[in-house]
């Protein structure tokens, strides 16, 4: 056992509280991290909130990054020293898994929401003994060490902060990854993202690097937007004020966008952004949403149109692929994710919580 400092979830729209908790043995099949940042993420939010159902008392936390201390019998991917940025965890051994859509594991509520190893055990305790749920996306990051599965862990380039790689775990690998690897758009077509947040700007920089030549923005806050256009939109629309698919096809001359990615989840905002598409374009989801959440869409109209309707998880990655493949185009300047984060220390991650929530702070990443 080990004596660690964490962010609790003990009470279901409630502030994290800081403990001291005991953390138990590595086993086999696992890693332990000293963690040196951690991403706060939407998805943190509505576990905290008891939209997701993990059991608390429990520690969140899923964009972690650190140096490995150790290294169970059977871990083959990192040794002691190594840098790590950690990612959601998956089975290995599901259909989808042994088919490289990890993203897609059949067993992903249990392996990243369950609070528990396979075995039903939890690497936490309190002081007294009582439980407290672990292997939050397999890590649960949101404290000074954890023990995380092996295939949460990705090994990245020892020259490159931390502290900066921290988000491509979880948000910034789900816009990015939403657009190259799954939307793939043509060089010179056009792409939309709704809400520039983590998400949304980490797709706008993402439809750069493809090759897009018309990238629009939509956002209600007039500084995302700004932040849009610095890393790569060609166009921004305040949906406050104005109708945004009259927009969309404004900007388009009429043609409808190639490719449009919702990152709100909002059915509001959603629904309305098919008559924005055109031809044969597609229209993604990454938002998440409360179990039970619906959007009607227009049907008649729109059916000539031939269009694609989609959600994607975790950008549809293989995270040890596809994170090193970020991180050289942040090496490379090509994907500024720098510009987005605003740190915070360890004891203010209520406040990173609350800054996020406000929209004053686009990446909240928590530094020990």
């Amino acid at each position: 056992m080990t004596t660690i400092t964490a962010a609790v979830a003990r009470v279901h729209k409630a502030p994290l509280s800081l403990e001291q908790l005991q953390l138990d043995d590595i086993r086999d099949n696992e890693v332990r991290v000293k963690m040196v940042a951690t991403g706060v993420c939407h998805t943190d939010f509505i576990v905290r909130d008891g939209v997701y159902p993990t059991p608390l008392p429990a520690v969140l936390g899923h964009e972690g990054a650190g140096i490995v201390e150790a290294v169970g019998k059977a871990v083959t991917r990192v040794k002691a020293g190594d840098h790590v940025v950690m990612s959601a965890a998956y089975c290995t051994h599901c259909t989808e898994c042994l088919a490289g859509q990890m993203a897609y594991c059949e067993n992903l509520f249990t392996q990243d929401f369950g609070g528990r190893r396979d075995d039903g055990s939890t690497a936490l305790s309190a002081q007294d003994g009582t439980v407290v749920s672990s292997h939050f996306f397999g890590q649960s990051a949101f404290s000074t060490h954890a023990n995380v599965v092996e295939s949460s862990v990705v090994q990245v380039d020892p020259a490159a902060p931390l502290e900066t790689l921290a988000p491509l775990g979880c948000g910034m690998q789900t816009g990015a990854g939403s657009v190259l690897n799954e939307l793939r758009p043509p060089a010179g077509s056009s792409f939309a993202v709704s809400g520039a947040g983590a998400v949304g700007l980490a797709a706008i920089m993402a439809a750069r690097v493809a090759g897009c030549t018309t990238i629009v923005a939509i956002d209600v806050h007039d500084s995302r937007l700004e932040l849009a256009k610095e890393l790569g939109a060609t166009h921004t629309v305040n949906g406050r004020d104005a109708d945004v698919a009259d927009e969309l096809m404004r900007i388009t001359g009429g043609r409808g966008v190639y490719n449009i990615l919702d990152t709100t989840g909002i059915p509001g905002v959603l629904a309305p952004l098919v008559g924005a598409l055109s031809i044969r374009g597609t229209l993604a989801l990454v938002g998440a949403a409360a179990p039970g959440t619906e959007a009607p869409f227009e049907i008649g109209q729109s059916l000539v149109k031939g269009w694609t309707f989609k959600t994607i998880v975790q950008g549809s990655s293989v995270p040890q692929l596809f994170i090193p493949r970020l991180v050289e185009l942040y090496e490379q300047g090509r994907f500024p994710l720098d510009k987005l984060i605003q740190h915070y220390k360890f004891d203010d991650i209520n406040t990173a919580f609350a800054d996020s929530a406000s929209g004053v702070t686009v990446k909240p990443v928590v530094v020990f």
